[in-house]
């Protein structure tokens, strides 16, 4: 009894999940046209054919009527006799003394004869008044059939012509008939050709979402394969792209876990080994000791300056981050900047070369640049060459300043500098050295520059080495 509710469930959502697919729709949508298209047919035969079969039989007659007014005396008899049987209608020429000249009686069903005293009353009452011509819709009450009278006054008397609007219910009847087997035959047909194009059309997206799941299991050496369907071979290229773009954010991934790792680890054992030595050795000697607690303390701020900038990053990246504009000396950041670095010129050999203006005021978020200025001085420290040289430079020129960062290094390959601003990202996936970096300074860097609508980037030569840079204006 407790399963019963679950096997409910499942059936609704099976026949939920067909009323839904592609096959079921594609036979109902063609099945409701078919349809509406028989409707439609069956709406214009009860209606509209009757109004249009009347309208044909009185242009008819107007058309007769048109010509018997052209006709010349001579010729009128002669004529009435073809245009009678040519259209199928009852022609009477009937002099002013009421004497018949033509009379058709050869027309089946017609009206005009002696017998029909309702057709001889309408004749004698148009030919009685001044009327030119007459049209007159009546029922013939012999055949009860609607009818057309109309007359035309000539020369030395009145020409009638009478047409029956023939009962076309009997010819609805038969199409009605017919439309019953025509609509079967419609539907069957639908079903088939339903079928053959769902098969066309799901086969493919199918066999999409069945590689997509897979792409979302952590598959990245899937192919969407093309079809001859427009939006499908769309959808296919699309997944094919975002399947590229999720294979590299993967290794990124994979890249960011191994280097936040790397960067937590060596700090982390420096401070524990320093930490014990203090404890098992050179407590007993001060000096000894006070050099082993600086270097955990180094340690320390090594890695609080990476948990911070993987702070800074989260921020700006959810937006969560603002700027506070304010107007500043460039220069005089830089020089700041430039004085945290003094201790690698003596322990490291390290030679910077700084070159600036007497002043240079802009307008920006002065904690974000002395930020990207730090972290550009930062990337080129690591990756600088072997004589250890970074220049720094601020140029004016007539409109804006521009800071460069230049190293000595091996530079970087053309097809790798669209990805060097993605976290973790590096050529040779480690440091040249790892004098002070978190990882994510050029992450940082981008992610400043586009808050405050910068322009930057960088320029690398082969075995020359790479130089970082940013304009801002005066």
């Amino acid at each position: 009894m407790l399963l019963r509710p679950f096997e409910e469930w499942g059936i609704n959502l099976m026949l939920k999940t067909k009323v839904s697919s592609i096959n079921f729709k594609t036979l109902l949508y063609l099945v409701v046209f078919s349809v509406t298209i028989l409707l439609l047919l069956l709406l214009s035969q009860n209606i509209l054919l009757k109004f249009s079969y009347e309208d044909y039989q009185e242009n008819k007659i107007n058309n007769i009527i048109g010509d018997i007014k052209e006709l010349s005396s001579t010729e009128l008899v002669t004529e009435l006799e073809r245009l009678a049987y040519d259209n199928s209608v009852c022609i009477q020429y009937t002099l002013d003394s009421g004497d018949k000249i033509l009379y058709n009686t050869l027309m089946v069903g017609c009206g005009l004869n002696k017998n029909n005293s309702q057709i001889t009353d309408l004749m004698n009452e148009a030919m009685a008044s001044d009327k030119t011509t007459s049209n007159i819709k009546l029922i013939n009450s012999i055949s009860e059939t609607k009818a057309l009278l109309s007359g035309i006054r000539v020369q030395d008397g009145y020409v009638f012509v009478y047409s029956n609007l023939e009962d076309i219910d009997g010819a609805n009847i038969v199409l009605r008939g017919q439309l019953i087997y025509i609509t079967i035959i419609i539907i069957v047909l639908a079903c088939f050709i339903s079928y053959f194009l769902s098969i066309k059309i799901t086969k493919p997206i199918t066999n999409i979402t069945k590689k997509a799941k897979e792409l979302g299991e952590g598959r990245y050496d899937i192919v969407f394969e093309r079809s001859d369907v427009l939006e499908i071979d769309e959808l296919a290229n699309t997944l094919n792209h975002v399947e590229k773009d999720l294979s590299k954010i993967d290794e990124l991934r994979r890249d960011l876990m191994a280097n936040v790792s790397h960067d937590l680890k060596t700090p982390l054992t420096m401070i524990r080994a320093y930490a014990e030595m203090v404890r098992d050795i050179s407590y007993k000697d001060k000096d000894k000791m006070d050099k082993d607690l600086n270097i955990i303390i180094e340690e320390t701020e090594r890695l609080n300056v990476l948990v911070n900038d993987i702070l800074d990053l989260s921020k700006m990246q959810a937006d969560a981050d603002t700027l506070t504009i304010e107007e500043f000396d460039l220069c005089q950041v830089i020089s700041e900047v430039m004085k945290r670095y003094e201790i690698l010129k003596t322990t490291e050999d390290y030679d910077f070369i700084v070159t600036l203006p007497e002043k240079a005021m802009v307008k920006a978020d002065k904690n974000k640049i002395m930020q990207v200025i730090y972290n550009l001085v930062n990337n080129a420290i690591n990756y600088t060459g072997d004589d250890k040289k970074v220049y720094v430079t601020l140029t004016e020129s007539k409109k804006e300043y521009l800071f460069e960062v230049r190293d000595t290094g091996k530079g970087i390959k053309k097809e790798e500098i669209p990805y060097i601003w993605d976290k973790y990202y590096k050529s040779d996936k480690k440091h040249q050295r790892n004098v002070v970096s978190t990882g994510i300074g050029l992450s940082i860097v981008k992610e400043i520059l586009s808050k405050h609508k910068f322009d930057y980037g960088v320029k690398s030569v082969a075995k020359k080495g790479s130089t970082f840079y940013f304009k801002i204006k005066k």
